[in-house]
């Protein structure tokens, strides 16, 4: 079969083997990857695969790699704590204002460094059941600090568009939730199923709603995702976006600038770049914070103001996220008696050069 016609997702090493995108002496090992996390991979995406470059960022995301199997220190199953937060099935709440809702368990495609690995996928539970999903409406409306409601997964978007209007209607009628905020990659794994009954469910009178959508390279914004994902912000949906900063994927300054003003393009708002996470079989996709930090710094100085995400880690253990992205502001020791120095603090500021700068500056500078 030809790999740019094959018509369904690849959801097995046999159909990776029949596109090209594996070796067949990898079959074995790569069986045994399968065994323990999912693998899909839409048309969409494979047709955008290099099956020629061993280092295809694409690639690199969703087929499967015998690394997945060697465990390295401090991976865990639940690497961001959720269950620690998590009061009833399909709920966690991990900070005041807000709670995730977890109503499904699969996803169009299968990310290599997900998270919620050890959770989603065929064989682990695909959804929350009725009286799960009432139990979470409930803490949801016996919490009335709850002003925002993010649902998630799995990709919530995967659900009909029918039972995604019930829902949004479910949550519209809680008085205290303002906002509903869906965290998705379907406008990039399967752009055709942003469908104009699906964009109308989504919005609905009660809540603002809003989209973060989840890409990590440029080459996933083609024109018919770019196209996806102006029919929500045409709606009046608003986008911010979620990337993981990547090994081999967008860890380089060109490529993670690139992506940001594809966003920025698409009418996105770069929101998180999250380090990775301390996932099961991910150290070879993981870089260093430091190495992060210097990605932001460079990108400060490349690129516009509009296209600067927080980068951010997810504390181990459930402690949530810290912005650790790079400091630019430090005080300044002048000198100067105590008398001076407590009626003006100076800062030694970093430019994006590098260069240093004293704030206040000098008289006559």
């Amino acid at each position: 079969m030809n790999r740019h016609t094959q018509p369904s997702t690849l959801r097995s090493v046999t159909d990776l083997l029949a596109q090209d995108l594996v070796a067949r002496a990898d079959q074995a090992v790569l069986d045994e990857v399968a065994a323990r996390y999912a693998i899909a991979i839409t048309p969409h995406l494979a047709g955008l695969i290099d099956p020629d470059d061993p280092g295809d960022p694409i690639a690199r995301q969703f087929v499967p790699s015998s690394k997945e199997l060697v465990a390295s220190a401090g991976e865990r199953p639940d690497p961001i704590g959720d269950d620690a937060h998590s009061p009833v099935p399909g709920i966690v709440h991990r900070y005041p204002d807000r709670v995730l809702l977890k109503l499904v368990h699969v996803c169009a495609v299968y990310c290599r460094f997900c998270f919620r690995r050890e959770m989603v996928g065929p064989g682990k539970e695909s959804a929350l059941s009725d009286a799960a999903y009432r139990d979470a409406l409930d803490y949801i409306r016996a919490h009335p600090d709850v002003w925002e409601v993010i649902l998630t997964g799995g990709d919530p978007l995967m659900l009909s568009p029918r039972r995604l209007k019930e829902i949004m209607a479910d949550l519209a009628a809680i008085d205290h939730v303002k906002i509903v905020r869906i965290h998705t990659r379907l406008p990039v794994a399967d752009p055709a199923r942003i469908t104009p009954q699906l964009v109308n469910a989504l919005r609905i009178h009660g809540v603002t709603t809003w989209v973060a959508l989840h890409a990590n390279h440029p080459r996933e914004l083609t024109q018919e995702v770019r196209a996806a994902c102006a029919r929500l912000v045409d709606a009046g949906i608003p986008m911010v976006s979620q990337s993981v900063l990547l090994r081999g994927i967008n860890d380089d300054a060109v490529t993670l600038a690139a992506l940001m003003r594809a966003f920025v393009e698409c009418r996105i708002k770069p929101y998180y770049l999250h380090h990775g996470d301390l996932a099961p079989g991910t150290a070879h996709l993981r870089t260093t914070l430091a190495h992060g930090q210097e990605l932001m710094r460079s990108l400060r100085g490349r690129a516009s103001g509009l296209c600067q995400p927080d980068y951010v880690l997810d504390i181990p253990g459930g402690h949530g996220k810290a912005p650790v992205g790079p400091q630019f502001l430090a005080t300044h020791d002048s000198g100067a008696p105590d008398q001076e120095a407590a009626e003006e603090t100076r800062y030694r500021v970093i430019d994006y050069c590098g260069d240093v700068h004293l704030y206040p500056p000098d008289t006559g500078d």
